[in-house]
C-alpha cells in the first residue's frame, strides 16, 4: 500500500495523488461519505458505486457495539459483511470521547464508555482500537485519540494532546501486519503552538498517514482554516493528509488549497434527509413551496440518476408525503456532488488551475 503524488498545482498547495489500498486505488483529493454501522445511510452498494465514490467510512466503536466484531470477522469482514468492495476506512472511536462525553470516561490506559445502546460498560484501549479494526478488515484504521470540544480552557486540551501522542506510540507498537494502513490524527485544539507540537511528535514516529482531528466542534470558521493551513505545512509531503468532519463545499476547497487529500462528512447524507440538496447554484430546500410544480432536476449540471429522471415536484412530493425514495434519491444526489466536486478538483489541479476553479465554483455556488 503506497501513497504518491501525481500534480501539484501551480499557485497553492493544492495536489493530487493516488493512494493505493488492497481494495483498490483512491484518486485524491477524495471525499468519504460517512457509513457509520457498515451502512450509507439510504443508499445500497450499488447505489454509492454509482456516484463514483471510490472509498466510504465506518466506525469501529459503533461497530463494536453492534454487531461485534466477532460477527463481522466471522462473515469474512467488513468489506464482504456490507458486499462493499472497494476501499473502508474506519475511525477509531475517537470522536465518541467527544460526542458521547457524559457516559465515558477517560484515563491514559483507556476510554471507558457506556453503551448508547443497552448501557453496558465498555472499555476501549489504543491497543483495543488497533486490533478491532485489524479484525474488521479495513484498508485503513485510524488510532485512538482524545477529542475535546471547542472552547476548552489550554490545560484540558495540552491533557488531550500529551493523550493523544501517547496512545499514538502505543497503537503503533500493537499493531500486527502491514495489510492495513494506520494514520494518527493530530489534536491540539486552536491552540497554534499546541498543534505544532503534537504534529511534529506524530509525523517523528512515521505513521502511513496523517489526520487533522479535533475541527468542527464548534470553533469559528477562520479558527478551522488557521489550523488546517498550520497543520498541512508541518505534514510530510509524501504522506497521506485527511482532514476529519469536514465539511461544506467551501471548507473542502480552502483545505485543499492547504494540501490536504482526504475528507469525510454527514452533510451530504444528513442534510438529504432533511430535505436539503447541495447544488451548482447553492444550497436548495426541496420542501419550499416555489418546488410545488417546477419540473427542473435540482441542478441541471448533475447527472446522477436523481437529476436525470425526477423533476423538483416530484421529489417535493416525495418528502411531503414522507415515502422513503425522497431520502434516497436526494441522498444519492448529494453524494454524487460531492464526488462530482473532487473529480472537478483533481481535473483542475492536473491543470495547474485550481484557484480558478475555486473562483468560479464558489462565484456560482454563492450566487443564489
Amino acid at each position: 500500500m503506497t501513497f504518491r503524488i501525481i500534480s501539484q498545482d501551480s499557485t497553492t498547495a493544492a495536489r493530487t495523488g493516488v493512494l493505493n489500498t488492497t481494495h483498490g486505488d483512491i484518486a485524491t483529493p477524495a471525499f468519504m461519505p460517512v457509513g457509520t454501522q457498515a451502512a450509507v445511510k439510504t443508499l445500497s452498494p450499488e447505489q454509492i458505486k454509482r456516484t463514483r465514490i471510490q472509498i466510504i467510512l465506518g466506525n469501529a466503536y459503533h461497530l463494536k457495539i453492534r454487531p461485534g466484531e466477532d460477527v463481522i470477522e466471522t462473515a469474512g469482514g467488513l468489506h464482504r459483511f456490507m458486499n462493499w468492495d472497494r476501499p473502508i476506512l474506519t475511525d477509531s472511536g475517537g470522536y465518541q470521547i467527544f460526542s458521547l462525553a457524559q457516559m465515558t470516561k477517560i484515563s491514559d490506559r483507556a476510554a471507558s464508555f457506556q453503551s448508547h445502546i443497552d448501557g453496558a460498560r465498555i472499555m476501549l484501549t489504543p491497543e483495543d482500537a488497533v486490533e478491532l479494526q485489524r479484525r474488521l478488515g479495513t484498508d485503513i484504521a485510524m488510532v485512538l485519540d482524545h477529542c475535546v470540544g471547542y472552547p476548552s480552557e489550554r490545560g484540558l486540551v495540552e491533557d488531550a494532546m500529551r493523550r493523544t501522542l501517547l496512545w499514538a506510540r502505543r497503537s503503533l507498537d500493537a499493531r500486527r501486519g502491514a495489510e492495513q494502513m494506520l494514520f494518527a490524527i493530530t489534536q491540539g485544539g486552536v491552540y497554534p503552538e499546541l498543534r505544532e507540537e503534537c504534529t511534529r511528535q506524530l509525523v517523528g514516529m512515521n505513521f502511513d498517514g496523517y489526520a487533522v482531528g479535533g475541527l468542527s466542534v464548534g470553533e469559528p470558521k477562520e479558527k478551522t482554516a488557521e489550523v488546517v493551513a498550520l497543520s498541512a505545512a508541518l505534514l510530510p509531503p509524501d504522506k497521506p493528509r485527511y482532514l476529519m468532519g469536514v465539511g461544506f463545499p467551501e471548507d473542502i476547497l480552502n483545505a485543499v488549497e492547504n494540501g490536504i487529500d482526504m475528507f469525510d462528512c454527514v452533510l451530504p447524507t444528513r442534510n438529504a434527509r432533511n430535505g436539503e440538496a447541495f447544488t451548482s447554484t447553492g444550497r436548495l430546500k426541496i420542501r419550499n413551496s416555489e418546488h410545488k410544480v417546477s419540473d427542473e432536476p435540482l441542478d441541471e449540471e448533475c447527472d446522477c440518476y436523481c437529476c436525470r429522471n425526477f423533476s423538483r415536484s416530484y421529489l417535493r412530493h416525495l418528502f411531503q408525503a414522507g415515502e422513503i425514495l425522497g431520502l434516497t434519491l436526494l441522498t444519492e444526489h448529494n453524494v454524487r456532488f460531492y464526488a462530482k466536486l473532487t473529480a472537478g478538483i483533481r481535473a483542475a489541479i492536473a491543470k495547474g488551475n485550481f484557484a480558478g476553479f475555486k473562483k468560479g465554483f464558489l462565484a456560482k455556488y454563492n450566487a443564489s
